[in-house]
């Protein structure tokens, strides 16, 4: 069966983040958000599977290839053009992707599935789409109940008692809020959808085509289902996922590497003294990471491959992306640490290069030049959190 994973977006809000990684690569410890899609298409059938890219599309293209090694068949849709020898994404929207693969020539001959590539689920997609073929549907959409006083973070579904689609609230304000099923981003379609998408122009599956289905009159559904969605939407999703992953409140995905003690996970050949070191869990070091003496590490945490944890150093419930070095002193609590950026829980971020703070937080690969000296007081007002 055949599917597409939506992944030309640039994610503007899960930046710094998506400087250098595109969403669907955003790791979940480790392991990009895109590959879990990979494995629910695969055990549920879908081994046939488009992928649209534009943004940092090399990345994703490189890890994935043709999804051989994944159990699947995966080709790709470039987004973009080539300007003074450089490609330079354009994406064409949820719905113009669609379209530009067809036009290339018709691939989508047969009930599909259409993901988007940012988003951790854990959904029955049989179910799904045995309630879209029983319905005649042209289009269903996958909808999550949520409690009313969060409706106003994402799009309202309205439907009728048979569960047809009436219209949409975009973000609506809680007492406005005419349901509490919400757009998950799960989508399931006949061929015949992409009759209604205009060529060679941006245009959006929820803001254009949608809209447009129901104006129409056609058989346009909304299935509501109980599973795990978590959405990477913004920085604070990514922070919940990974905490969520290290709790073990989100199921269907487990920590890797060993547990060396109750809560504590590591990757292959972390140094440490455990007799040492603070450690409480949850907590992930990822393989190759240097944690000196007299650290502090307080979970939900998140260590990324070869870091360097320097002495008197504290992690407190933060995520430290791979090489990073936090020296000797800095305490960093609801912190995320991405190459140059150190980002609170908010997705405010400080550039520490341009605050003229990276000998606190640099790269583990660039031996430094300097005599570290602790100064923990003045790293916690820089770096605290109000």
């Amino acid at each position: 069966m055949k599917a597409m994973i939506l992944a030309a977006g640039k994610g503007t809000r899960v930046r710094p983040i998506t400087h250098t990684i595109p969403k669907p690569m955003i790791p979940i410890l480790q392991k990009p958000v895109m590959e879990f899609l990979l494995e629910l298409l695969r055990q549920h059938g879908f081994d046939q599977i488009m992928v649209n890219v534009s943004h940092l599309a090399e990345e994703i293209e490189s890890y994935f290839r043709d999804g051989q090694r994944f159990g699947v068949q995966i080709a790709y849709s470039f987004e973009g053009n080539i300007v003074d020898g450089n490609l330079v994404g354009q994406a064409l929207g949820s719905a113009g992707g669609l379209k530009r693969i067809q036009e290339f020539n018709p691939f989508f001959d047969e009930t599909f599935v259409v993901l988007c590539g940012d988003a951790l689920i854990d959904l029955d997609l049989t179910a799904a789409v045995q309630f879209h073929r029983e319905k005649k549907a042209l289009a269903t959409i996958v909808t999550k109940s949520v409690p009313k006083e969060i409706v106003s973070s994402y799009g309202v579904v309205v439907t009728d008692a048979d569960g047809r689609i009436q219209a949409f609230q975009e973000k609506p304000p809680v007492e406005e809020a005419l349901s509490t099923q919400i757009n998950t981003g799960i989508y399931i379609f006949e061929p015949e959808i992409i009759d209604y998408i205009p060529p060679n122009q941006q245009y959006d599956l929820g803001g254009d085509l949608f809209p447009q289905l129901v104006a129409k009159g056609l058989p346009f559904y909304a299935v509501d289902m109980d599973f795990e969605w978590v959405d990477i939407g913004k920085v604070p999703d990514y922070w919940h996922a990974i905490r969520g992953v290290l709790r073990r409140e989100i199921k269907n995905v487990a920590i890797p590497g060993t547990e060396v003690k109750p809560g504590v996970f590591t990757g292959l050949n972390v140094a440490v003294n455990w007799d040492k070191v603070h450690i409480e869990g949850p907590v992930y070091i990822g393989g190759m990471t240097r944690i000196e003496d007299g650290a502090r590490i307080i979970g939900p945490s998140m260590i990324g491959p070869s870091c360097w944890i320097c002495s008197g150093a504290v992690v407190d419930n933060s995520v430290i992306f791979e090489y990073s070095r936090l020296g000797p002193g800095v305490r960093l609590v609801d912190k995320l640490v991405f190459g140059r950026y150190c980002v609170d829980k908010t997705g405010a971020a400080i550039d520490v290069q341009a605050a003229a703070l990276d000998w606190l937080i640099t790269d583990a690969r660039q031996i430094p030049l300097y005599d570290d000296k602790p100064t923990p007081q003045a790293i916690a007002d820089l770096l605290k959190t109000d």
